[in-house]
């Protein structure tokens, strides 16, 4: 019989021993530390289920509908790492991210074409709508839009996170229009399955045997601020539509829990309860924790120190 009770990955709690890929300066910093981060995985992971291959592969692998805040955790937890942690956290998250990925095969029910989270293409897909999702709740009901070289500079960094991926930092956009482009060229490859509709189900209104407490509160508080923020034609496809009303109204209120949620014990005790395996690496952020080396490595860097293959070569 399989457990419905909240299982996650355990983090072991260690030194910071670098600035990781971007810095407390980086806009990628700011975006992703903020509350509004909550948000945007919720809405990211939503979006994501109109990939079918995607749905597919997440619906078969049964995680969610046994135990959704396993899935939700472990998505905060990798993305944060990637955005906020040292560089030997975010190849070790990205690692053990492909090896999870690598097992979770299987065929397309629609199309009946085979499917891997470990295609470039799905890849990509992902790490895109994380992005975006998480700059655009920034925007509506954080701190506001970025400065026009911030912004620049958070696509640049996007790019540089896709090099911990299998997509090709190449065809990351690097710009708002892009994304814009991006997502058009996508439209006609996306729709709604019964089992991205399941999906959906779960992470916009959680059940409690199967998420837990926290998560299954948090998740049914902020779902009409997230639905505020998909496309009505992914709404009304998918069957989660609210009235416009709905929409204008959240927004004070969602500024106003993201007011509350940017206070450190709060904000801890929110990450406890929803994505606790994500906690030590905004704990790191929260006290300003200083690292045992004043560096921002590269990918290709880090992966050479804290990677398996180089610590191999290193080794022979």
């Amino acid at each position: 019989m399989t457990s419905t009770r909240p299982s996650v990955r355990p983090v072991a709690k260690r030194p910071r021993e670098d600035w990781g890929l971007f810095g407390p300066d980086s806009p990628t910093w700011k975006v992703w530390s903020s509350p509004t981060a909550l948000l945007a995985f919720q809405r990211s992971i939503i979006v994501e289920t109109f990939d079918p291959f995607l749905a597919a592969a997440v619906h078969d692998q049964n995680g969610v509908r046994y135990n959704a805040t396993r899935r939700f955790d472990r998505t905060i937890q990798y993305f944060l790492t990637v955005a906020c942690g040292d560089s030997r956290a975010a190849i070790e998250a990205s690692e053990i991210l492909m090896r999870v990925h690598a097992k979770a095969t299987g065929v397309e029910p629609i199309s009946e074409k085979p499917y891997s989270p470990n295609d470039p293409n799905s890849q990509l897909w992902i790490h895109i709508t994380g992005w975006q999702s998480n700059l655009l709740c920034y925007e509506r009901y954080g701190a506001g839009p970025l400065s026009v070289e911030d912004e620049k500079r958070y696509w640049a960094e996007c790019a540089i996170a896709a090099e911990l991926q299998t997509c090709n930092p190449a065809d990351v956009p690097r710009s708002r229009k892009e994304v814009r482009e991006y997502y058009e060229a996508m439209r006609p490859k996306l729709c709604v399955s019964d089992r991205s509709r399941t999906l959906i189900h779960y992470f916009l209104n959680s059940q409690r045997k199967i998420a837990g407490t926290g998560l299954w509160v948090g998740s049914n508080l902020m779902a009409a601020a997230t639905i505020a923020t998909i496309p009505k034609w992914m709404r009304v496809l998918g069957g989660f539509d609210q009235p416009a009303a709905v929409d204008a109204l959240i927004v004070p209120a969602a500024k106003i829990a993201v007011r509350m949620g940017s206070i450190p014990v709060v904000s801890r005790a929110i990450l406890k309860q929803m994505a606790p395996s994500a906690l030590p690496v905004m704990d790191q952020v929260l006290r300003n924790q200083q690292p045992l080396r004043n560096e921002m490595p590269s990918p290709a860097e880090a992966r050479q120190r804290y990677g398996q293959v180089g610590r191999a070569q290193a080794a022979a």
